[in-house]
């Protein structure tokens, strides 16, 4: 009877541990799909750094980059590698399209790469904005971060130096001297840039001995992908060009209408942007709110510093929050000219019909007729008779019942000791004619 409850006391064991084994195998088998997609920019690394982060917590045994992207731009490519090698899990780069320029960068920056049958990737040179290869200087450095990536995972670099530079000749995969590399899913799978072609993700799995792993999808968030749209470079200063426009125009507009409006979502979704991802923090906008403040007290205080302290902290406040303080800087100038070109339209062809800029440009005149005067007016004198004391060239001096006068002609020199008649009083102009002789006088 002992023995019996022994033997059955054993099985029960047996048979929890065979029901805990599977269970602890799906939880040690997780796969973290990650999409990167559209361009590299600094939304997508605040949303890479999420998931990443959300892999590691759930304890995953390897993240998946599905890579479809035409590049984008170094400053965020090199914060997104720096994230990938700061990272203890296994990093697999599936390139289901395209990971062309710092797409291929990020691709070098994983343990394993896989493509689908129509993957390619290189042609890594560094692009300014304006369509033109950069400079030595920045394609040097990046040619240098391109071979390191490929060494660090055991890649010949040569073939990585061709996808950054035109100047190497390999002519057998269509990269001779004057043209990058580009590599096909064979051509890549030839020289060791990737460990097998699949034509589909589970295949991929397969491939990478994860077929059992529970697999697990991060997707942005609409605030992500929000946030994704504010921060790209594009842009950004185009937001900041529409505050700034609206903004002036509304200072100079009576109440509050569309322009402030529109200033005001601009900066709204500018810092919210960044915000979200991750690129700036509180204190710009404090520093910003502190700029607001000080520009409203200059309406109250005569000496115009706190004016400029305040221009000084919002423009701080909107370099910094972009992490990049050179490429906030030019975004700034940026939004500085179209703020000053477009102004500069608006009252050129539309200052006369929009009351908006009523305050802006001074339409009346300062004449007597709609009583300006700058001191006290004697059109008592109007008609009266005096002598010149000096020459009026045409400005001089003439006396009338001993009283000394400041006084103009009407245009023609009058010679000292001539009679006048005051003609016209402007405020402190009195102008004088000279008396014909045999003219009536008052």
């Amino acid at each position: 009877m002992k023995m019996s409850r022994f033997v059955l006391s054993v099985c029960l064991v047996l048979i929890s541990f065979a029901l805990m084994i599977p269970e602890s195998a799906a939880q040690s088998n997780i796969v973290y799909k990650i999409p990167v997609y559209q361009e590299v920019e600094k939304g997508l690394y605040a949303f890479l750094k999420r998931s990443i982060g959300d892999a590691e917590e759930a304890g995953a045994d390897a993240i998946v980059l599905e890579i479809n992207t035409p590049g984008g731009f170094v400053d965020s490519a090199e914060d997104i590698a720096n994230l990938l090698d700061s990272t203890s899990l296994r990093k697999i780069a599936y390139i289901n399209s395209e990971a062309l320029s710092a797409g291929a960068y990020l691709a070098l920056h994983t343990d394993e790469i896989y493509m689908s049958p129509s993957g390619t990737i290189g042609a890594a040179a560094v692009i300014e904005s304006s369509g033109n290869t950069a400079g030595e200087k920045a394609n040097s450095a990046w040619k240098a971060k391109m071979i390191n990536a490929a060494e660090l995972t055991g890649k010949d670099p040569i073939y990585a130096q061709a996808m950054a530079d035109d100047t190497v000749n390999l002519p057998e995969y269509r990269a001779p001297a004057g043209k990058l590399l580009t590599l096909s899913s064979s051509e890549a799978l030839k020289v060791g840039y990737s460990e097998g072609t699949v034509s589909s993700f589970g295949e991929l799995l397969e491939m990478a001995n994860l077929a059992n792993a529970k697999v697990v999808e991060s997707e942005e968030t609409f605030m992500e992908s929000l946030a994704r749209f504010i921060t790209n470079p594009i842009i950004v200063p185009i937001l900041l060009s529409v505050a700034s426009l609206g903004l002036i125009i509304e200072l100079y507009s009576p109440g509050f209408g569309v322009a402030g409006t529109m200033g005001l979502i601009s900066l709204v979704l500018f810092f919210f942007g960044h915000l979200v991802a991750g690129l700036a923090g509180y204190e710009t906008i404090i520093l910003f709110v502190i700029g607001i403040l000080l520009i409203v007290a200059e309406f109250f205080l005569p000496f115009g510093i706190s004016g400029i302290l305040g221009a000084g902290a919002i423009v701080l406040s909107i370099i910094l929050a972009g992490g990049n303080v050179t490429q906030m800087s030019i975004a700034v100038l940026i939004a500085l000219t179209v703020t000053i070109v477009g102004m500069v339209i608006i009252m050129k062809f539309f200052g006369k019909e929009l009351r908006v800029f009523n305050k802006m440009i001074l339409s009346d005149a300062t004449s007597t007729d709609k009583g300006y005067v700058s001191n006290e007016n004697r059109t008592d004198l109007i008609g009266k008779v005096a002598i010149t004391m000096t020459p009026l060239r045409p400005a001089g001096t003439i006396r009338m019942d001993n009283e000394r006068i400041d006084a103009v002609s009407d245009g023609s020199y009058i010679d000292k000791g001539k009679r006048v008649k005051i003609i016209k009083v402007e405020g402190s102009r009195i102008v004088v004619r000279e008396v014909i002789e045999g003219e009536e006088t008052k």
